[in-house]
Parts: C-alpha cells; structure tokens; sequence
C-alpha cells in the first residue's frame, strides 16, 4: 500500500500537466459548441435552413465528432456552414453553403454524403446526361444551372459540354444556321464560349447583365474561393483566394486577348424547335442554331415591382458598390438579407440618405445581425425603415409609395430592388427540359 502512494506521487508531477490539457480541451470544445448553437439559432430564428445548392448530410451514427470537415470547409472561418452540437457534426448555418464538397473528403469514416435539397424544401434539377445534355436533344445545361454553384466546377462543365457538342456534330447543318448559341457568361458560359471559338464554331453567346454572369453580381470585395480550372485557348488557371473584382478583370482581360464576341444586354425570350435544329428569339435578334447550351444562373430574372418609371436608368436589382452612392438619397426595396446589407453599407456613406421599404411588418428572413445593424441605423437615424410600404412609381427625381394606406412621395436620386429573381424552372418545362425536385437527395 505504502509502495503504491509512493508510486502515486511518483507520477504526479507529470500527471497534473495531463489532466490541465484535458481540462483545457474540454472547455474549448464547450465554447466551441455554445458558439456553434447560438450560430444555428440564428439560423433557426430567420429561417435559413435550407442550402442552396449541393450540401452535406451527416450520418450521425458513424459520425466520431473530429471536427475534419468544419476545418476542411474553404469557407471556414468566415462563414461557420459545420459545427459540432453535442459530440456530432451538422449544419449550423445552411445557407453559407455553396457546395465545396470539401467537407465529404475530409471525413475520415465516410460519414457525409451530398445531396440536393431537403425533406422539407425541394431544388429544382434539370434532368442531364455525363455529357451534359438534357433529355431534349441539343439542348446542353452546365454550371449553376445543374446545381453546381463552384465557379472552378462551373468552368469545367462548360469547356465538357462544348466539347460533347462538337463530338456529337454531323454536316454543315442548314444553311444561314449557327453551331451553337450558348445563353450566359458567367463562368461555364465563358469557358463554353472559349472552347467554342478555339475550334471555329459558329457561335453567339448572349449575356443579359455583364460578364461574369453571377460572379458580377457579387458585393465588392467579397472573396470568391476558385481552385485550378482549364480553360481553352488560356490553358490551366490557379487562383487560391481571389477577390471578385480581381477575377473579373482577368476574365475581361482573356475576353479582349483572345477575341471571343459576346452579346451583353441580349436576353433569350424563346426558344423553339425548329429544321436541323432550334429557332432562338433574343431582345436584339432571332438565330437559327443547330445546338443550345444553357449556362444560366439559378437566380434567374430580376423580380421586377412593375411599375411606372422602374425602366430608368436610376433603378438597379443588385449593390455593385455602395461608395457610387456617396451623397446620394437611395431607396432599397426589400427585406431579405441583401436588401438589409445593401441599406446599411449605403448608410455609411458619406453623405448619403437612405430609405428601407418593405411590404412587411417585420424582416422575418434575415440574419440577425443585419436586423440588429438596420435597427440600429434606424435608431440612430440614418435609416428611414418604412415597413408596410410598397412602390407605386418611380419619377427622375422621386419615388411614390403607399405607405400604411397613405401615399407619400420621397425626394430620390437611386432605387435599389433586391426581390429576389424568377428561377428558370418554367422556362425549362416550356422547352420540354425534364426537371426533377431532389428532397435531399443527390
């Protein structure tokens, strides 16, 4: 017994330093978790549950807690989209997803799985074959489109499906007749148009906004998480964390060098079958092609309020950059998460006067902390928020709105609409594409 107590003390030196690493790591891992609740409650509290793209699913039976996948996700730690609760991984904040699909690989006992949508909230897939043809055929979809919203993805499934076009190319076609129109430049859609082009197709490729297509859209500044990509013509490009502007000068830059032609501010309006192929009708033109390839966003068209005077050139659907509207009195249409941010990043400029309307009586689908940002530039007056308000029209130097039954018109220099956009799904019926609603499946 004596031998024993003296063997015990023997070993408390070293013993002591154990137990205060043990002890150490049992709280870091606990606030740790608090943190990773208090992110899914917010998540929870405005209703963003649901990812909008490809997404893990985690088997928590298999799941051993190692935290691999938090720290294999390129978003990770700006956006926390995995967290441990309770000793198993899940999603605490679901709509930072993009799809990365780092977190699969990383798991060291296979416990993920990807998958489209939820049991709840079904996304629309159009129905492809690996060459990325849709079940009407000469109709291609690559990028976002399909579901895949990684712009290094994106970029891939372009420069694949032309090539598949070009493989499955018999003749001349008829005559007067392109190769292929390809519909969006954003990243799949520029890939296409420069695989297109290194082979001598007859092509033209439309874009309704600017290049860059999404990406465009995207808030100044904001990181855009890329891997090495090949595209035609320019060969392999590596980008590891690049800013959204850096990358759009580049893709300008391989535009103007390599000689491509595409049409901006030219949207489809139909699309219909026609001899030796199909008979597209643009804003600008009408061409006859023998192949199409679908590289649209999934966000769609703008949803317009329609209204008097929302064509001027005042009016925009998405915040480029808020410092163009220094000094400037700027409404903001909406009440999601765009609109918010758009609203406060306009407020710190210097100068500028900005109005928040919503047609609701609260933001019930926003993150807290833009609720909390908004409130308090409402506090402090350098936000007007007008809820239960809606646009009744738009004039060169005003805005009309009806505002808790009363109309009232507010001296204005810009209008901002973030209302979210018509997803193409009905367009995609129209044509005969086969769309099939993944409830959490892949």
């Amino acid at each position: 017994m004596q031998r024993s107590i003296v063997d015990l003390l023997w070993y408390a030196p070293y013993a002591l330093p154990l137990l205060l690493l043990y002890g150490n790591a049992v709280l870091k891992r606990r606030r740790r978790e608090r943190e990773n609740r208090a992110v899914l409650e917010e998540s929870l509290e405005a209703g963003l549950m649901s990812p909008a793209s490809l997404h893990p699913v985690i088997d928590t039976s298999i799941c051993v807690g190692c935290e691999a996948c938090v720290h294999a996700c390129p978003e990770y730690p700006k956006h926390k989209v995995l967290g441990i609760i309770r000793g198993k991984a899940g999603l605490v904040s679901p709509s930072d997803c993009i799809g990365h699909g780092a977190c699969k690989t990383a798991c060291p006992v296979g416990a993920i799985s990807l998958v489209f949508g939820t049991k709840e909230r079904g996304v629309d897939i159009p129905l492809v074959s690996a060459t990325f043809e849709s079940n009407v055929p000469g109709i291609y979809i690559a990028g976002e489109l399909g579901g895949m919203g990684l712009i290094r993805n994106a970029i891939e499934q372009g420069r694949q499906a032309m090539e598949a076009i070009i493989a499955g190319m018999q003749g001349e076609g008829p005559e007067g007749s392109l190769d292929v129109a390809i519909i969006g430049a954003g990243p799949a859609g520029l890939s296409a148009t420069l695989a297109a082009h290194e082979k001598g197709l007859r092509y033209v490729t439309i874009e309704q906004n600017a290049l860059g297509g999404t990406v465009a859209n995207f808030p100044r500044g904001k990181l855009v998480m890329t891997a090495p990509a090949r595209l035609a013509i320019v060969g392999e490009v590596k980008f590891a964390e690049t800013q959204k502007e850096a990358l759009i000068e580049f893709w300008k830059e391989v535009e103007s060098t390599t000689g491509i032609n595409i049409h901006y501010r030219e949207r489809m309006v139909d699309l219909a079958p026609s001899e030796g192929g199909f008979l597209l009708e643009t804003t600008k033109n009408s061409y006859r092609v023998r192949t199409v390839l679908l590289s649209l966003g999934r966000r769609g068209t703008p949803r317009l309020l329609e209204v008097p005077g929302e064509d001027l050139p005042k009016v925009v659907y998405v915040l480029i950059d808020p410092v163009q509207y220094a000094g400037k009195r700027v409404l903001v249409v909406g009440g999601g998460d765009s609109a918010l941010e758009a609203a406060h990043a306009i407020a710190d400029q210097p100068g500028a006067s900005v109005t928040l309307s919503y047609r609701g009586t609260s933001f019930g689908r926003a993150k807290r902390k833009n609720r909390d940002k908004v409130a308090e530039y409402s506090a402090d007056r350098r936000i007007e928020l007008l809820f239960e308000s809606t646009v009744s029209a738009i004039e060169v130097s005003s805005v009309s709105l009806n505002h808790a039954g009363e109309k009232r018109v507010i001296p204005n220099d810009a209008v901002i609409v973030c209302a979210g956009g018509i997803l193409p799904t009905g367009f995609l019926q129209d044509v005969g594409i086969q769309v099939e609603t993944k409830y959490g499946q892949m």
